[in-house]
């Protein structure tokens, strides 16, 4: 029984399933594209800031490179930033997606429980009715038997 329930509801919701399973397979994608490019720029960067690193004798060469240096350093420095800046994205996305997944399970198991609930209501009444009209019939049948009048008339 509860195993179709969960399946009549996934089968009812597949629409908007695949929907979230698509844009969650878009974003997972364009998450591992920053990675790419933000990674990349931290190599592409760090190999630039070695290769101006190199000690010349003339002093605006030095300059020129200090200066290259500090913008590759820069560039490293941003795209760190964009890195923790994309794990903090996604710690965030993995804890609200949780709680969303959370959620839609509390509320499956909720609805769950207002049918069982109103089983329970339609079966309770059921039995007070029956209940009800067994007792009618009993005191009919008591009333009526010649037991009680035998007994009323001998005190």
């Amino acid at each position: 029984m509860n195993k179709g329930g969960a399946g009549g509801a996934g089968g009812a919701g597949s629409g908007p399933t695949a929907a979230a399973a698509a844009a969650a397979a878009q974003k997972q994608k364009a998450l591992m594209q920053r990675l790419e490019t933000d990674i990349a720029n931290i190599v592409d960067n760090f190999t630039h800031l070695v290769n101006v690193a190199r000690v010349n004798e003339p002093p605006v060469r030095n300059t020129q490179e200090a200066f290259m240096m500090e913008m590759r350093a820069s560039r490293m420095v941003q795209a760190a930033d964009s890195l923790l800046k994309l794990v903090s994205e996604l710690k965030q996305s993995a804890i609200f997606s949780g709680f969303a997944s959370l959620n839609d399970h509390v509320d499956q198991r909720i609805a769950e429980f207002n049918q069982q609930a109103e089983k329970t209501d339609d079966m309770l009444a059921r039995i007070a009715e029956e209940a009800a009209a067994s007792l009618k019939e009993l005191e009919s049948h008591y009333y009526s038997s010649s037991q009680r009048t035998n007994q009323n008339l001998e005190p």
